[in-house]
């Protein structure tokens, strides 16, 4: 097992590596480019349509859920431990400069969001059932002009997104929640597994009506909750702000490795900011890996362009507003790069956080981390299950079989919570990467017919 879990840990390296976030990054440049960057200069007008009335009801259109309820769940499967223990991973390993280029491949992310959203509602089907069946596998096998090729990417797609839905988000997200909650509170982690299995397996069997409406509620409040406890913490260390922005900002872009007053022992390179922040960035607001997608298209709507431009704004919130409240946090708490007394190693991950949010809370500041944690890990639990459900009903050519998806991928959760999962997490993280290539090469082979669609609903945008 062990030689198993180095090899399976050198191929996560690899799928990660230089030349999967280059064809990240490079996807989301190309379609920005070639969209006369209209999805930067429409984003305060899907911002205000996010927010709007209109956006909470089914007034437009044909579909299954709202548009605000469509961005809701597809945010419950993003805003996720990646925004809480992703960002002081990122912070640790590639200096406090990798939120910079969390930044940038988030303003590029909007593209490739915006575009696999709007394909999958254009090319999305109906099922037997009445219920809306789309994603990046159906825009594949319809949209692209080489039918052989997009049904063998699209079976290819469908496939990761199942083996991904079990692992990254399943059970290394009730993993999260098990560890976190026995860290702080102390019960045990067979005990959080069957509270855990019995919300997601009462919440699931309800399908898409039922999981968008418990993450209407629970992802803006979950939300709303960390930002204002982040905010209460950096106005808490509002001296050391100023030094705290201009140490993010010389780590980013310093060709040589630097550290800074607030960095303690962290010393960081722009080709390591840049490494650690695109990465960590792009697993967590999950632009251009296509999830997304497949609940955009259960969202109604009357134009798959106004819908794509509502959901591409899960980019935003997850990365520039949440992932930022944490960066900055940390960067001005001066914890970043210090000694975690317990262990007598670095703070990282959960616990460089939780030291962070401590510095102005106190005790009550881990408290708040880890039901951040274990809020936002649930809710990617029954986000995931949609797109994992849905992947599943396109590789069996029929949604016959959801129900038994459902209670299986419940049931799943279990033992995510109680088991030790390093090689879960490497092997699921590799799946997220072979996922993202048939979406990416798919969104390339059709970049004209997204820039074509996205100017002419620019006409009569309203």
């Amino acid at each position: 097992m062990l030689s198993i879990s180095k090899i399976v840990a050198q191929i996560d390296a690899f799928v990660w590596g230089p030349v999967m976030l280059v064809l990240l990054v490079g996807t989301g440049v190309l379609l920005t480019v070639r969209c006369n960057f209209l999805t930067w200069r429409n984003l305060p007008w899907a911002l205000k349509k996010t927010l709007s009335k209109e956006a909470r009801t089914k007034s437009r259109g044909t579909g299954d859920v709202s548009p605000f309820s469509a961005l809701t769940t597809a945010l419950a499967a993003t805003i996720g431990t990646g925004n809480i223990v992703g960002v002081a991973t990122a912070m640790v390993s590639g200096g406090a400069g990798a939120l910079v280029w969390m930044w940038i491949s988030a303003c590029f992310g909007l593209s490739s969001k915006f575009s696999e959203c709007m394909l999958a509602i254009k090319y999305r089907e109906v099922n037997e059932k009445g219920e809306m069946s789309g994603g990046p596998m159906y825009t594949m096998k319809k949209g692209l002009k080489n039918k052989k090729l997009g049904a063998v990417l699209g079976w290819l797609f469908a496939l990761f997104a199942v083996i991904a839905s079990f692992g990254i988000g399943n059970m290394t997200q009730g993993n999260s929640i098990a560890t976190s909650v026995h860290a702080t509170f102390g019960v045990s982690v067979t005990m959080v597994g069957v509270v855990i299995t019995v919300l997601a397996l009462l919440i699931i069997i309800g399908g898409i009506k039922t999981i968008s409406k418990v993450s209407s509620v629970v992802v803006p409040v979950m939300a709303i909750f960390y930002v204002d406890a982040g905010i209460i913490v950096i106005l808490g260390n509002i001296h050391n702000l100023p030094a705290g922005i201009s140490m993010i900002f010389k780590m980013a872009f310093s060709v040589k490795a630097v550290g800074g007053a607030l960095c303690g022992n962290i010393v960081a390179s722009m080709m390591n900011a840049a490494r650690y922040g695109v990465a960590r960035g792009c697993f967590s607001n999950e632009a251009g890996m296509g999830s997304a997608a497949i609940t955009a298209a259960a969202a109604t709507t009357d134009n798959p362009v106004r819908q794509a431009y509502i959901n591409m704004t899960g980019t935003f919130w997850d990365t520039i507003v949440v992932c930022t409240i944490t960066g900055l946090a940390i960067a001005s708490s001066g914890v970043l790069g210090q000694i975690d007394p317990s262990t007598g190693q670095l703070y990282v991950g959960s616990a460089l956080t939780i030291a962070a949010f401590s510095t102005v809370l106190g005790k009550a500041g881990g408290y708040l981390v880890t039901i951040g944690i274990a809020l936002f890990a649930f809710s990617t639990i029954l986000g995931w299950e949609y797109h994992g459900e849905k992947a599943f009903e396109y590789l069996m050519g029929t949604h016959k079989w959801n129900m038994i998806y459902r209670i299986i991928f419940s049931l799943v959760v279990y033992t995510g919570a109680t088991q030790t999962l390093e090689l879960v997490w490497n092997f699921s993280d590799i799946a997220n990467a072979l996922m993202a290539i048939p979406n990416l090469i798919c969104m390339i082979l059709m970049s004209g017919e997204i820039a074509k669609d996205v100017k002419e609903f620019q006409k009569i945008k309203s």
